[in-house]
């Protein structure tokens, strides 16, 4: 026992100090390159390392090239931005931890381009005077949708809220009780509405809700009438709901404003792809509706927003609440936004610019080509005896968008020799990071989300992560 503890005593005595690396020559060079305190903790969290190996009964290397390699590298590590690019091979398209929709190179020009340069973001060229910030992106949005005016801010949570804050705070809103969603981060309609100030008012049942609830529900005290889009779930069955139509006529007579909150927000036809279901804008606007709120970065294709739209007087009533300031969004947002969607202006240069629609509405033919690339690169990199399989699958859209709709893809699986999960995480901790699907024991990469320009580099992680 005394041995083994002179042995750990003498390792201890080899770990150099602090002190000494920073005045050491590879510590003056960090100094030149990275910031000070980079430096020291990445010395600090090395030599923590080692000393808990040496206390736990292990020798590791302490070197000094090796304690230098592992220090720089720990040292880069602290400097690196943790928020970086990634493969996709999920299948799931709004990726909601994956940073949901990536954006055209349009929206990426735009905002290159304005966060370099100044920009007149809240001034008028026309009349050399201050201006409104969303007078850049209203013209778009009212082109596109109808409406008579617009107004963005950060999310279609704020959307919501902003709306239901300035229209029906102190007042009913009557809502069917089928549309108190819940959707992801636990954001509840019921708990939106309580923060605004407006008052919930359910009718109808989960199942079933008819024009006749709301008519009887209106009062004195009712401020609006709110539609829910349902977005990440769907109720078969014996169901019913108020189309939007009816219930703006209803709203019309009464003298109530209607709202409907439509969520993922589409701007484009997905019907003639199969994809059935999900209300355009435009054709909600049409139908009546004197507000809606959706967001920019669903199936909108675009930046995180949430975008209000309807008749005027409405959209300058909710601009003036003290919430529209808290909850605006900044120059590259709107930059964004409005090269996203400039690029609905032609529906089929649409389809093939906006990733997210690109993703959509491919033929599953598409897919397989890429998948087959996939597969064929996977083949001359990885070892010989690895079981790679070419096969049909689904994809999502994700992002609380579209549920239940199944999209045909072909996948590119693989099983492992070693543990799956060890596999799936060293493919997680790659660079750049690859994030995939496990089932059935097997490693699963979609190709619809994995972009042609990503195949050389996705063969590249993989040879390197199962070599």
């Amino acid at each position: 026992m005394g041995a083994k503890n002179e042995k750990v005593r003498k390792l201890l005595r080899n770990l150099p100090s602090v002190d000494e690396i920073l005045k050491g020559r590879s510590g003056e060079e960090w100094l030149s390159r990275f910031p000070r305190i980079a430096v020291t903790e990445g010395i600090r969290s090395v030599l923590d390392s080692k000393r808990q190996q040496i206390l736990g009964g292990e020798e590791p290397d302490l070197s000094e090239n090796t304690l230098m390699a592992e220090i720089e590298e720990a040292i880069t590590d602290f400097v690196s931005p943790k928020l970086r690019p990634l493969i996709n091979a999920t299948g799931i398209i709004i990726h909601t931890n994956l940073g949901r929709a990536p954006l055209s190179e349009r929206a990426i020009q735009s905002m290159t381009g304005i966060a370099r340069d100044y920009s007149n973001l809240e001034y008028n060229l026309t009349e050399g005077r201050r201006g409104k910030r969303y007078e850049n992106i209203r013209w778009i949005i009212t082109e596109l949708t109808g409406a008579e005016d617009a107004l963005v801010v950060n999310n279609n949570a704020g959307a919501v809220l902003l709306c239901l804050a300035a229209l029906s705070s102190g007042r009913e809103a009557i809502v069917s009780r089928g549309e108190l969603v819940e959707i992801g981060g636990s954001f509840r309609i019921p708990d939106v509405m309580a923060r605004s100030g407006a008052l919930l008012r359910e009718v109808g049942t989960t199942n079933k809700t008819h024009l006749r609830d709301y008519a009887d529900a209106i009062s004195e005290e009712t401020g609006l009438l709110l539609k829910v889009h349902q977005s990440n779930f769907r109720i078969i069955g014996f169901t019913g709901d108020v189309p939007i139509g009816d219930l703006a006529r209803l709203g019309r007579e009464r003298g109530i404003p209607v709202m409907f909150d439509l969520g993922s927000g589409c701007l484009f036809p997905l019907e003639k792809y199969g994809i059935r279901g999900e209300p355009l804008v435009k054709d909600v606007l049409e139908d009546g509706a004197d507000i809606v709120t959706f967001s920019g970065d669903k199936l909108l294709g675009g930046p995180q927003a949430g975008i209000i739209a309807g008749r005027k007087t409405l959209i300058e009533e909710v601009g003036r609440h003290p919430l529209t300031r808290a909850l605006r969004p900044d120059k590259i947002t709107l930059a964004a936004l409005e090269a996203t969607l400039i690029e609905y202006l032609d529906q089929e240069r649409a389809r093939e610019n906006i990733p997210v629609l690109r993703m959509l509405t491919e033929a599953p033919e598409s897919v397989k080509k890429r998948a087959r690339r996939i597969y064929r690169e996977l083949r001359k990199g990885l070892p010989a005896g690895l079981d790679i399989r070419m096969e049909e699958d689904f994809s999502q859209a994700g992002g609380g968008s579209l549920p239940g709709i199944n999209l045909p893809t072909f996948v590119v699986s693989l099983r492992p020799e070693n543990s799956l999960f060890s596999m799936e995480e060293r493919l997680r901790r790659s660079s750049p990071p690859v994030i995939c699907r496990i089932r059935d024991d097997r490693i699963i990469l979609d190709a619809r989300t994995i972009g042609d320009g990503d195949i050389k580099t996705l063969s590249e992680v993989l040879k390197e992560v199962f070599s």
